[in-house]
């Protein structure tokens, strides 16, 4: 039965059986294990499944063994077959013309609410075409029907850069107590994190970025003058033709001054004039000592022993609502970033953004919550910093 299996899963695609369409619902333990999701691509389809004893899958998986063990050499085949084989293990297969050409083999642990990524590979002929990211869109939006929050996966050197591009990190924010001892460590490679969100419908997320890429841009647009296009300045050309037909004798050109808000489309692009620092090299003077008295002032501020709560931007996937509370989210890197840019002009413009982070702090925590009291704090020690120097 098994070298008949072989032989079938190797033959060419136009000889294979069509995999027929099955139930889109959720794939839970009591129901089936197969299940056809939907796909954007009409040559391609995905299927869930697993060891159910099926000629069919079968096919599929040992289809899906061979694609593994060619892609991942350094994995030892005899692994591979027993975890594609394990009947609590999943894989989801990427079908073309009937024909597995990719997957991943994952674990779901259901009680733990986190599924384990024990392999990842698509033939060699169909790579680069996008269908590793697919998959693991599809992936995502078939484990959020398990109620499945987390993937972890250990990933080689070779790996870590696509894991990336999918949303993982090398970062762990899933408590510990969740997933150690139920997977296994491997020697030489990194323990990578993905959080499923549950509202991302992640087949479509391409669409969605579009659609919200076009949105901003139109609004950009409306609110901005930078699409139009001003003529080129013709007082040099005036200039120089006026030289060329004076007198030969002479060969003194006298220049002459353009103001900046003669330069059409300056004034409409938003420059508001020379700020209170002038002009010229005296101006940059005084720019240089402007921002280098703020950088002071945020480094003793970043220094302090109640700023460890500021030092990064606040992790919405620790806290999910808090963008519902929070109108507009500040912290000491965004400061930071807006002080290098030349953002602020005047010390009240980055006090102001230091109070506005200690308000969010208090606006979204409790009183009796270290972070409201250290906030308390930090205030204290901005408020006599900048008195201190005003």
């Amino acid at each position: 039965k098994m070298s008949e299996l072989f032989e079938q899963a190797c033959e060419p695609p136009n000889k294979r059986v069509k995999s027929g369409a099955s139930d889109d619902s959720a794939p839970k333990e009591s129901d089936k294990n197969e299940a056809e999701l939907d796909t954007p691509d009409d040559e391609v389809s995905y299927v869930v499944i697993t060891n159910d004893g099926t000629r069919e899958n079968m096919i599929r998986l040992v289809t899906l063994k061979n694609i593994f063990a060619k892609q991942l050499p350094k994995m030892p085949k005899e692994y591979i077959v027993r975890l594609v084989m394990d009947r609590r293990h999943y894989s989801i297969a990427l079908m073309k013309q009937g024909f597995a050409i990719g997957g991943i083999c994952f674990r779901p642990y259901h009680d733990q609410k986190f599924a384990e990524i024990a392999f990842c590979a698509v033939t060699g002929s169909e790579q680069v075409k996008g269908y590793g990211t697919s998959l693991m869109n599809e992936l995502k939006q078939h484990v959020k029907r398990m109620n499945i929050t987390h993937f972890l996966t250990y990933a080689d050197n070779y790996a870590i850069g696509y894991f990336e591009k999918q949303g993982f990190s090398k970062v762990l924010l899933l408590p510990r107590e969740r997933w150690y001892g139920y997977i296994k460590d491997y020697d030489g490679g990194t323990l990578m994190e993905c959080y499923v969100h549950p509202t991302v419908n992640f087949p479509k997320i391409k669409e969605v970025i579009k659609i919200h890429r076009e949105f901003l841009l139109n609004r950009i647009q409306s609110a901005s003058k930078e699409h139009i296009v001003y003529p080129g300045l013709d007082c040099f050309e005036k200039q120089l033709s006026s030289s060329s037909s004076s007198s030969s004798s002479s060969n003194v050109h006298t220049s002459k001054k353009i103001e900046l808000k003669d330069i059409p489309g300056l004034v409409e692009g938003g420059w508001e004039g020379y700020n209170d620092f002038g002009e010229g090299r005296l101006a940059d003077d005084k720019w240089r000592q402007f921002v280098g008295s703020l950088a002071v002032i945020l480094k003793e501020v970043q220094k302090h022993s109640s700023s460890w709560p500021f030092r990064a931007p606040v992790d919405i996937r620790e806290v999910p609502d808090y963008m519902e509370v929070v109108k507009e989210p500040i912290d000491l890197t965004m400061i930071k970033g807006r002080l290098t840019a030349g953002y602020y002009k005047s010390k009240e413009m980055m006090q102001l953004d230091l109070n506005k982070m200690m308000d969010n702090c208090r606006t979204y925590n409790d009183k009796t919550t270290v972070f409201f009291k250290e906030a308390n704090v930090l205030q204290v020690f901005v408020d006599k910093l900048f008195s201190r120097r005003a």
